[in-house]
Formats: C-alpha cells, structure tokens, sequence
C-alpha cells in the first residue's frame, strides 16, 4: 500500500520595522498573515505484519486572538518556523513567549531563546509603565516588539499579553500588564540568576504574577575535629 500524506507551507512575509508610536489608532486592527498548515499523523497499529495505515488530519494554525494598533497576539505558538528582523534598538518584529518549569519557583515564562524574562515591582501593571531605564536598563534589557510586530505566545493566555511605549518611543511587551525583561547575568538558556535581586525582580507568571523567591540556603557548620 502506498503511504500518501501532503504538507502544505505557506511562506511568510515580513514587515519592516518601525517605530512604537505609530499612526494607527489603539482600535485599529492588522489583517493575519498566513500561516502554514501543520498536520498530526496518529499510527493504527495492527495485528498484522502487513504496511500500517497513516491517517492524517491537518491542525488548525495559530489565529489572531487580539491586536494592539499594529502588534498581532496570536492565539498559540507559530506552526512554521519564523525569524523575525534584525533587532535595531527597537527590537525584533516577531515576538516569541514560552511557559517553562523550573523546580525551585514554579512556573515562569521566558522568550523564544529560552532566556528568562523578569517584572520590577517598581514598575505598575494599571496602568501599564516601565520604570527601568538608562543603567538599569542595560542591566535589564526590555523585551521590546518593533511595529507592526507579531507575538506568538506558547502556554501563555494571549489576552493577557501586550505591550507598554517607553518614554524612548520603543514598545515593550507586557504580560498581564507588566513590562518583561531580560537580566544580563543570565547568560545561558533556564538560568534564573536575577530572581529575587534587590527583592524587587523576580521572574514573570504567565499571569504576569511573582513566581515564589529562591528558597533560603541554611549554610550548616562543619563539625571541628577533636
């Protein structure tokens, strides 16, 4: 029997990068690119030695869950491979959130390179406002989104993520209304090197909210010899 299954992909275009406080009003929606179509192959297995049967059924691509002027907030993950434009200081077009696991603080979400993303208490959620800037934000980098700009967030409720203009004119991407950054300590994907700094940082829920602080570490004395 002859196996047949097709893949359609669709190749997409991107925009060029402009600046966050563009023209177009908070209202103002973008259409949806399009997006490649993935399909899932589910094996039936037989008693028979004889070829095994691959039925196909295509999964339905990420769809634009919310817009915010010219930023698309997608409903999942992308289903094709995407690279956004080079990051000239205002950040990159294409936008990835992943949910992960670490043991010590729970749940926390980090960036499509794996690298952690934190909030500031100082900052405020309502409204939205970034407070790290100059130094702090070369400690901090933000995690900025060009316009237009599309964010795929991956274990993540899409209608909590967003983005606040910084007094630079830039945009950084919030969650539940929290600016997200980045620590420069951090130098490898899963490290969580800046939780619980200065007792104001600590790495972002997919909520927006804290994760729980580092637990203390009770150094215990070593016994002397007699």
């Amino acid at each position: 029997m002859v196996q047949r299954a097709r893949i359609a992909i669709a190749v997409i275009g991107l925009a060029a990068l402009t600046a966050c406080g563009d023209t177009t009003g908070a209202g103002g929606t973008a259409s949806a690119p399009t997006q490649g179509a993935s399909v899932a192959a589910s094996v039936t297995a037989t008693a028979d030695p004889g070829p095994q049967v691959i039925e196909v059924s295509p999964v339905p691509p990420p769809t634009v869950a919310k817009t915010q002027r010219r930023v698309q907030i997608f409903s999942g993950p992308s289903d094709v491979p995407v690279s956004g434009s080079p990051d000239r200081g205002q950040g990159s077009n294409v936008v990835a959130l992943r949910a992960m696991e670490q043991p010590d603080i729970g749940t926390y979400v980090a960036d499509g390179q794996g690298r952690t993303l934190y909030r500031f208490d100082k900052d405020s959620a309502k409204p939205p406002k970034a407070t790290c800037a100059g130094d702090c934000a070369k400690t901090w980098p933000p995690l900025l989104i060009s316009s237009p700009g599309r964010i795929y967030p991956d274990g993540v409720d899409p209608q909590l993520v967003g983005y606040v203009e910084r007094a630079d004119g830039t945009c950084q991407v919030t969650i539940g209304g929290w600016p997200v950054y980045l620590f420069a300590k951090d130098t490898a994907p899963g490290e969580i090197r800046g939780q619980g700094v200065g007792g104001t940082w600590f790495a972002v829920a997919p909520t927006g909210a804290k994760t729980k602080p580092l637990p203390e570490v009770v150094a215990v004395p070593t016994p002397t010899a007699r």
